[in-house]
């Protein structure tokens, strides 16, 4: 999607939506008509769109700063246009959360049960793959393309060692996630490292803290 928007001169971002929610997609195809895991179709995917993105990048005359920016992530490249972009969406995307909560978790606990107790599980797991494709553009200008899934799922990991009800897994993961946002980007600025990386491993740094003190406790 960043590479198609910097070959058509289209704002990367609005560009990358569409090719997440499509690819998104076909990883729920992949699933459904294929049979395959979601790691499996996840795998697929992401090597598809990694491989189409290098050859439209190479059409395009190459690699440059822009899409250097995309790939790894750069704070300071981020505009005024994107930050309320951004914030559009995540409000968007906690809107959702709320209104289709229990869906939610029924699904992602159990889809057998969730199915027999009548919950379109198919609806549901489409909405969690758009959800997920939408707070992937939103944090690939800050981390990067590269780097996106590891902030997706080390404060998720986090939360779920520390939790012991899935709402607090939520509230935790969120507080996990803007806190190593936030220390990582002081971090960054005050020794010149690039975001994206210390973000990434200030997450790991709190997965192993947490992980420690569950240890400790027992």
């Amino acid at each position: 999607g960043v590479a198609l928007g910097l070959l058509f001169k289209v704002y990367p971002i609005y560009a990358s939506i569409p090719v997440v929610l499509l690819g998104g997609y076909g990883i729920l195809k992949l699933m459904e008509r294929a049979r395959l895991y979601g790691d499996a179709a996840i795998g697929i995917i992401s090597a598809a769109g990694i491989a189409v993105g290098v050859l439209i990048a190479s059409i395009a005359g190459g690699f440059n700063v822009d899409l250097f920016s995309y790939l790894f992530g750069n704070i300071l490249a981020v505009s005024r246009e994107e930050v309320v972009l951004s914030a559009v969406m995540s409000l968007v995307v906690l809107v959702i959360i709320g209104l289709f909560y229990h869906e939610l978790i029924s699904v992602t606990f159990d889809e057998d049960l969730a199915k027999v107790s009548g919950i379109k599980t198919k609806a549901v797991n489409t909405l969690l793959v758009m959800l997920t494709a939408v707070t992937v553009v939103l944090a690939m200008r800050l981390v990067g393309v590269m780097l996106v899934s590891a902030l997706l799922i080390l404060p998720a990991v986090s939360a779920f060692q520390a939790a012991r009800s899935f709402k607090s897994a939520i509230f935790l993961s969120s507080a996990f996630g803007v806190l190593s946002v936030l220390a990582g980007i002081f971090i960054s600025f005050s020794w010149n490292l690039p975001a994206g990386a210390t973000i990434v491993l200030l997450n790991i740094v709190i997965l192993a803290v947490v992980f420690l003190f569950k240890k400790l406790r027992g």
